[in-house]
């Protein structure tokens, strides 16, 4: 094994398609026009010394070691910043230009100690490699710059220049002394996470780089994307780990188990110890650029609290001991055999994971269908993206976003609606930002002013802060606006879509009633904004909606899919790059669960289970014969428990007590439950009502894909044994055999092959496939062997596109006296979900806490400061947090996250759901805030019955 290496090119490539050849120290090469004479020399096979070139940012030109020399050109050129010239003669290598070198590696070295064999990139230091590739020997003017780490000179005088190391970061350190001011760090935060939170201070020998205005990292505005780190060529930013372990000898290509974007990773190892992930150049959902998650967050695998042994208890209330894998698969075999026959087949179900792989969840509903003889499984996906596969389904025919991420690089203007890129979706956030610094135009629709808004040359065209829960009328008024204008594409729909149904459509959303002026006092908006961004949608060209779950977590979550669909259609934005419709998916394999038929009602594929040919297909394969009724739905599946009729679950990497809706309601279930199975990496919230717990693996841990937001498959490769014993792939298998089922896969390829060979759109993926292209993207299948990067290219895979009229109908959820405010959730950058994973790492220097955003005005009336303990408070429950005065959220609109179950904010959340899909309504809650002491007594309750719950005997005696 060795570490997987990745050619820097020095500058990024050139998009032209016009091609110009060139010769470099006696070599021709064609190259792209526009491309630089360093990419060209290194296309060529020839490496230009540089140290502030890298291919990630734009060409800068301020270290001169990457000096050439052109026949016919007076003087020494940059290669960085010189482009390519037909005909051009190049030498890289002159006695000129290796003296030039010398003399400039003379200076740079005179300014930097020499500690390299106790330094932490000694063996990955580009100075270093530098020296040696332009024949250092000896520095003239000796060794003692000013820059050096000593704080005192030679006469034990301070010096004013030393700066200590800043560790603040609880990743990274930045040691000032080593800084070459190369500007690689300032470039990358600027160009590639578009932050702009580091700078250059001072001049001459005085110049450092800053973060903000000279302060500390974790103080300043830097998010510890990493790319700084990943950009500096000296150890002036070095990862944490790296100096306490050392470097890393080998490495494997994964991808990330956090959010929907699906970024490829170099797992860098020592033996089985992860040194640093690295964000993969190659990587097509990420292009080399992650988030302080991917890059850092990975601490919580080696977590002291991971459970690593099967564990069980006859009540809730017992402690838990340790059992052998054996024990606990025999129990909840003979567990479920009792309850399905004292309580009959219906009585159990499952829950598959969306943060677990393709062919693990592919496995738990295979187990539920053909071991368990229904189909009582459902998914948090459903929990928060469903109406996007039942909205997008019914206009277009897929269940699935219709681009790429690189579809937004030809973007001319973007809708964002209820989402939040930049926090949620960081890496893609990036992309976006980049793209609009470089011209796009920006609408946000959102209750929230988000970071994106108005960040570092970013502002958005238009911003519609409309309230909570109006999201359907919004978007008519936007069509209407379209209609009554003829913006529409009329060439498009005629072609692409039913001509009759837009006329029904557009009759619908040209009524009085649906105009921004008449939806104003509905929705909040003014009505020229609504105008504006609909004239600027239609006749701005490209144009591309991003949407998140504040468009699917409401009662009228799939009308807005539809919706959405509808605008698309009307103005053509549909089946080329730049354009489309982009449902941005929360968890890391959400799209994957729903794909591998994680939903009551569908098998594989989005095929009903009432179909018997589908049907035929799994029968034959299985040897079983399948429930063609649908089964029941997380909600239902606890109502049922309460009824007295569900008596035993399998929840597979889910925390349904801290994410889903209505926590009373969900504890009560669980409760009412004689067999609760939780599978997961440590004790959380659900396992404080579970009877069974079956340790889980890390996705470092695990051979298996990933589907992320944009259709992609992506390989996760095991880089460590698991630590339980056992990837959870093999543990469904395990515990399928004990239930009587054979059951024989040696490795997850194996069921991606069963996967392909049952499901059309995956027809075409296996592994050998996968490792050949790096990923793919479904469609992948004979139409489409390579696969499907944009949908619908030359028409809808329904057909013809449907035009769907969509009322706005208000949601039973209504502010009153009672309860004056309107109560929405969503995420920060540093947490993730419930935060069982991010909470377990550094992450927590930055949200510690969740906190209640609220409107001055709001405040004031309520007598609350900032900081101050709260009480929040709806018609479902009550819990306590402390107050984030912020003008954020608008007067009226409340807002808070939900990553510490300290604060349980879904005890707050109703039960209200997408007519739909069930899709729960977590984005509009009526409430009311007060000043408070301090947690509630539900919260000291919740808390003091977990603590009792996550007793473990052994443990529990070797602490007394």
């Amino acid at each position: 094994m060795s570490l997987v290496h990745e050619i820097d090119y020095g500058t990024p490539a050139s998009k032209s398609e016009n091609t110009v050849t060139v010769t470099i120290d006696g070599r021709q090469i064609t190259v792209p026009e526009g491309t630089s004479l360093m990419r060209a020399s290194m296309e060529a096979g020839i490496q230009v010394p540089k140290l502030c070139a890298t291919d990630m940012v734009d060409a800068f030109g301020s270290c001169r070691l990457c000096l050439v020399e052109v026949e016919g050109r007076a003087g020494t050129p940059a290669s960085c910043t010189t482009p390519c010239a037909p005909g051009m003669v190049v030498h890289t290598q002159t006695d000129r230009l290796k003296q030039i070198r010398k003399g400039v590696m003379e200076l740079y070295i005179s300014d930097h100690p020499l500690d390299c064999l106790t330094c932490a990139a000694n063996g990955d230091c580009e100075l270093q490699d530098m020296a040696g590739a332009v024949g250092l020997r000896d520095v003239r003017y000796g060794y003692e710059g000013d820059n050096h780490v000593k704080a005192r000179d030679g006469m034990g005088e301070a010096n004013a220049r030393w700066m200590a190391k800043d560790e603040s970061n609880p990743y990274f350190t930045y040691d000032p002394s080593k800084c070459i001011v190369c500007s690689r760090c300032v470039r990358a935060c600027e160009e590639v996470q578009g932050t702009f939170a580091l700078t250059i201070e001072g001049r001459g020998f005085d110049s450092r780089v800053s973060p903000g205005m000279h302060e500390q990292f974790l103080a300043s505005e830097c998010v510890s994307c990493g790319a700084c780190v990943q950009a500096c060529p000296t150890a002036t930013l070095t990862e944490k780990s790296v100096i306490e372990i050392g470097q890393p000898e080998h490495s494997e290509v994964t991808t990330c188990a956090y959010c929907g974007v699906g970024c490829s990773f170099k797992a860098e190892m020592r033996g089985e110890e992860l040194v640093r992930m690295v964000p993969w150049k190659d990587g097509k959902a990420n292009r080399g650029h992650s988030c302080v998650k991917g890059r850092f967050a990975w601490g919580y695998a080696t977590h002291k609290d991971r459970i690593l042994n099967p564990m069980i208890r006859e009540k809730i209330s017992d402690p838990w001991r340790e059992v052998s894998w054996d024990e606990a698969f025999a129990h909840v075999a003979s567990e479920f055999r009792r309850i399905q026959y004292q309580y009959g087949r219906e009585s159990i179900g499952g829950i598959t994971s969306s943060r677990c792989t393709n062919e693990e969840t592919y496995l738990v509903q295979k187990l539920i269908r053909s071991g368990f003889g229904n189909n009582n499984v459902d998914t948090c996906a459903r929990v928060c993206h469903s109406p996007t596969g039942y909205g997008l389904g019914q206009a277009f025919g897929t269940s699935a976003g219709t681009q790429d991420f690189d579809s937004v690089e030809d973007s001319d203007v973007v809708i964002v609606i209820g989402a939040n890129p930049t926090e949620g979706h960081p890496v893609f956030g990036s992309r976006l930002k980049k793209r609009l610094r470089q011209g796009a135009k920006l609408i946000v629709i959102d209750p929230r002013k988000t970071e994106i808004v108005s960040s570092p040359h970013i502002k958005a065209s238009y911003h519609l802060p409309l309230k909570p829960g109006t999201n359907v009328a919004v978007m008519t008024a936007l069509a209407h606006v379209i209609v009554t204008e003829g913006l529409y594409d009329e060439a498009f729909i005629r072609e692409r879509c039913d001509w009759s149904e837009f006329q029904d459509w557009a009759e619908f959303v040209a009524a009085e009633q649906h105009s921004p002026e008449a939806i104003q006092a509905l929705t909040g908006v003014d009505p020229d904004a609504i105008r504006g961004a609909a004239r600027l949608y239609a006749t701005g060209g490209n144009g591309a909606i991003y949407y998140g779950l504040g468009v699917t977590e409401h009662s009228q979550g799939s009308t807005t899919v539809m919706a959405i669909a509808n605008l698309a259609m009307a103005t053509g934005n549909i089946g080329r790059r730049g354009v489309g419709v982009n449902p941005l998916r929360g968890q890391n394999n959400v799209q994957g669960s729903c794909d591998m038929g994680s939903f009551p009602h569908e098998l594989p594929g989005y095929r009903h289970i009432s179909d018997d040919a589908t049907r035929a297909i799994f029968e034959k394969l299985w040897g079983v014969e399948l429930n063609k009724e649908p089964g029941l739905r997380i909600p239902n599946m606890l109502d049922a428990a309460v009824d007295g009729s569900f008596k035993g679950i399998y929840i597979q990497g889910e925390d349904i007590l801290q994410s889903d809706p209505d926590t009373k309601h969900v504890a009560a279930g669980l409760a009412a439950m004689e067999c609760v199975v939780v599978q997961d990496l440590f004790l959380n919230e659900t396992a404080n009502y579970a009877h069974v717990f079956l340790p889980g693996s890390t996705f470092l841990e695990k051979d298996g894909t990933f589907t992320n937001a944009e259709r992609r498959i992506n390989r996760v490769r095991r880089v460590m044994s698991p630590k339980n014993g056992l990837a959870d792939w093999e543990v469904t298998q395990k515990l399928a055999q004990a239930m009587g089922l054979n059951w024989a896969y040696s490795h997850p390829s194996q069921v991606m092959d069963e996967i392909a060979a049952t499901t059309p759109s995956f027809a075409g993926v296996n592994y050998d496939y996968l490792e050949k292209m790096g990923s793919v993207q479904w469609p992948c299948n004979e139409k489409a062997p390579e696969g499907s990067p944009i949908m619908h290219v030359n028409g809808f895979v329904r057909g013809k596109g449907k035009f769907i009229r969509t009322e706005y109908v208000a949601t039973d959820e209504k502010t009153g006296p009672r309860f004056p405010l309107l109560l929405t959730t969503g995420r920060v950058l540093s947490q993730y979900n419930v935060g069982a994973q991010t909470r377990r790492t550094g992450n927590t220097a930055w949200h510690p806490e969740d906190r209640l955003e609220i409107h001055p005005h709001d405040a004031e009336n309520r007598g609350i400061r900032d900081g101050d303990w709260v009480r929040l408070a709806s018609r479902a429950g009550e819990t306590s947090l402390r107050a984030l005065v912020t003008e954020k959220v608008a007067p009226g609109v409340v807002y808070t996250t939900f990553h510490h179950p300290d604060t349980q904010a879904n005890v707050i959340t109703t039960d209200f759901s997408d007519w739909a899909t069930n899709c729960p309504e977590y984005k509009v809650t009526a409430v009311q805030v007060s000043p408070s002491n301090g947690p509630s007594e539900w919260q000291e309750d919740y808390n003091a019955q977990a603590k009792q719950s996550r007793r473990i005997i052994g443990k529990l005696e070797a602490a007394e």
